[in-house]
């Protein structure tokens, strides 16, 4: 875990020039920073013009990994609002807790959390187990909570700028919107499907799964960079065949190595499903959504 900046180190980065300018100078609009791309999503969506959104994780990049640059931490010290998720991002929860007191919201707050959801160890697998404890944080899977969470958001906005108040709270419903159809969809489509379980290269779709009747089958945990056991990897490939599994899933931003070798293993093939904490050039929420939609629709054998 990479160690944040006290408060004396930030103050001398400031004063060397090293992040003299303060998020969004010489924009109109007051200073937000986001952690990661679904949280930047939603504050760049309720916030439209009336802030300036810095996302302190790169696209393309592993946001569970993120380490912090005096840069970064600069901008933390600034912001009106910093918009993260408790326990996701480490440097993250540190820099909150040094440098952002009473200016930082918790969308985890906001919504009920899933526990996390380990896979059960196979005998001799101890060594390799990973902790479960906690919370699963990929809350923004599930469209329901996640308009929680983006009403939630428009209410601290608010709080931070009361001028715009009702127009945070008319942009957060038009969103509430959109994800009530994209919700709609999901449950039209994989209602019809022939099969419930999804195998994905690690636990990154427990609110997805919980939320549409799916049983996910991790071949790690929460973790993307846990090495699962061979013990553990026998026990998806059996439960793949019991089950009839045709795609094993793997994810943008993790090596397809371990999904390969069990679709090699049980004769499936291989596809992306998004955890949707980045995303790329022309793409946003939505669209990687309904493009997880229609990966699942092929793989599960629903009615498109």
């Amino acid at each position: 875990m990479p160690p944040v900046l006290s408060k004396l180190a930030v103050a001398a980065v400031l004063l060397l020039g090293g992040c003299a300018a303060p998020a969004g100078a010489g924009d109109k609009g007051m200073n937000v920073v986001t952690a990661f791309y679904p949280l930047q999503y939603l504050a760049q969506r309720i916030g439209g013009g009336d802030v300036n959104v810095t996302d302190l994780t790169k696209p393309g990049a592993e946001p569970h990994d993120l380490e912090l640059s005096p840069r970064q931490v600069g901008r933390i010290v600034d912001a009106r609002l910093v918009v993260y998720l408790d326990g996701f991002q480490p440097a993250v929860d540190q820099a909150v807790a040094q440098e952002a007191q009473g200016r930082a919201f918790d969308v985890g707050t906001a919504v009920t959390l899933l526990p996390a959801e380990e896979h059960e160890h196979e005998p001799g697998e101890e060594e390799h187990a990973e902790a479960g404890e906690g919370a699963d944080p990929h809350v923004w899977l599930d469209p329901e909570r996640y308009a929680t969470i983006a009403g939630a958001l428009a209410g601290q906005l608010a709080q931070k700028d009361p001028a715009h108040a009702t127009v945070y709270e008319q942009r957060a419903a038009q969103i509430g919107t959109e994800l009530k159809a994209l919700d709609a969809e999901y449950q039209a489509t994989l209602s019809t499907c022939e099969r419930r379980e999804i195998v994905t290269s690690h636990a990154a779709f427990h609110y997805l799964a919980d939320r549409y009747g799916l049983t996910e089958v991790g071949i790690t945990g929460i973790s993307p960079e846990a090495e699962p056991s061979p013990q553990r990897l026998a026990h998806v490939a059996e439960e793949a065949r019991a089950t009839g599994t045709t795609t094993i899933f793997f994810e943008t931003l993790v090596s397809p190595k371990v999904a390969d070798t069990i679709a090699k293993e049980v004769g499936a093939r291989t596809a992306v499903l998004d955890p949707l904490e980045s995303a790329g050039d022309g793409e946003d929420y939505f669209t990687i959504m309904r493009a997880n939609l229609a990966a699942l629709t092929t793989a599960l054998g629903c009615a498109a």
